[in-house]
């Protein structure tokens, strides 16, 4: 029995029993092959669809010119309302494929417990050169994809567990935040193995690998020392490489993390809501009703705007499939680089908000004991991720700037 599938994504909507393509409820007349094509992206989610996966898909495993698939893609991406210089639906990676750029929900057709997820308005680009993404190798051979925006000295941004480089650039969370780094930098930053646009499938289970991945985008920064700002995990992926490359290092700005992950804080506590935490990623990830969403968003951004939480909805479903973020949640809930925290030679500014129930201050009052050259400065703020508009948002950004420029 065939079994008729309704994608919905952006504004538009497939469905696969009536063999047709609506955009803001209106139907759209496409040929078979560009049906195809966009039914072979939403089934794909946002993982890549190779080249040669649409010659087998499409036209049955026959060589066909690039200049044919261009002109199916072209016509798929006016169907859904985009173009090749936006890609802001269908995205290109070159030599690679296509993939979706934009979350994909679907359901059984004629099924009414279809989800919904509302995109948030794009931020209106600031004025100035857009970001740049390009993609690098790390030393185990997994492609790492950074990109690049602002203007000045480098900056590099460390990659952690929930982000997505073209979706960060238009998010009311995100974008903010890099538009004000790259006001006075170039940054680069990129998104961590299994997430994003980066490689999806990856060996190692430990830091070093992700170590491999910062040294991999550092690397294309030039020889100087660099600043690094991070947060969450990637505080402790970034001591790492301090501690391991002291000449690579200049300064270092580390928000809300930790030196040492759930499972080697020494307590029951730390232990098991490592295990509840991991559970509910299995079972609740990227569904927007889901025990797991509620619980995320109260305690990540107990005070963000219905915006911003709708982005972290549409940021789940981009980022990595469920059994991703739970490996990767296992795999940095393992981190513990607390015995290299005194190797650390670049002087160190520590943020963090008194009441973040994601990784408690306690971590970061430790590292400030424990890092030879560390400055502290506690926020009053509950909230995880660093919210535009929220009282601690200017906190958090002129402390840096100032540390940055002294």
């Amino acid at each position: 029995m065939v079994s008729f599938m309704r994608y919905r994504f952006s504004d538009c909507e497939l469905d696969t029993a009536a063999h047709e393509l609506k955009r803001l409820g209106q139907p759209v007349h496409v040929e078979p092959q560009v049906f195809d094509l966009i039914l072979a992206l939403a089934e794909a989610g946002g993982d890549l669809v190779s080249y040669d996966g649409l010659m087998e898909r499409i036209w049955a495993g026959r060589i066909v010119s690039d200049a044919t698939i261009a002109t199916r893609v072209s016509a798929a991406r006016a169907a859904v309302g985009d173009n090749g210089k936006r890609q802001s639906v269908i995205r290109t990676v070159p030599r690679r494929g296509i993939q979706m750029a934009v979350p994909v929900v679907h359901a059984p057709h004629g099924s009414e417990a279809t989800v919904t997820v509302s995109v948030p308005e794009p931020v209106t680009p600031q004025d100035g050169p857009p970001q740049e993404i390009r993609y690098v190798r790390s030393a185990d051979g997994v492609n790492i994809a950074f990109a690049v925006n602002g203007a000045g000295p480098p900056l590099l941004r460390v990659g952690h567990w929930l982000t997505h480089l073209d979706l960060d650039w238009h998010s009311p969370i995100w974008r903010p935040l890099l538009d004000r780094l790259g006001a006075h930098h170039t940054v680069y930053r990129y998104d961590q193995r299994g997430t994003g646009m980066s490689d999806k499938d990856f060996p190692g289970k430990g830091i070093e690998e992700f170590v491999g991945d910062l040294e991999a985008v550092a690397d294309q920064a030039g020889p100087e020392p660099i600043p690094i700002f991070t947060a969450s995990q990637g505080v402790a992926v970034a001591l790492k490489f301090a501690a391991d490359y002291p000449e690579r290092v200049s300064r270092l700005v580390l928000y809300a993390g930790y030196a040492q992950g759930r499972y080697r804080r020494g307590t029951e506590a730390a232990r098991q809501e490592a295990k509840a935490h991991l559970e509910l990623v299995r079972t609740g990830w990227g569904q927007p009703e889901s025990l797991f969403l509620k619980l995320f968003t109260q305690i990540y951004l107990p005070s963000g705007s219905r915006d911003q939480v709708e982005h972290l909805i549409q940021m789940q479903l981009a980022s990595a499939s469920a059994a991703r973020a739970a490996r990767l949640r296992d795999i940095i809930d393992h981190f513990d680089v607390s015995d290299i925290l005194e190797k650390v030679e670049a002087p160190v500014l520590l943020l963090h908000g008194r009441g973040d129930a994601v990784h408690p201050i306690e971590q970061s009052e430790m590292m400030a004991r424990r890092l030879p050259n560390a400055v502290f400065v506690p926020l009053d703020t509950d909230n995880h991720v660093p919210l535009p508009g929220s009282p601690a948002w200017e906190v958090i950004l002129s402390e840096t700037e100032r540390f940055l420029q002294s």
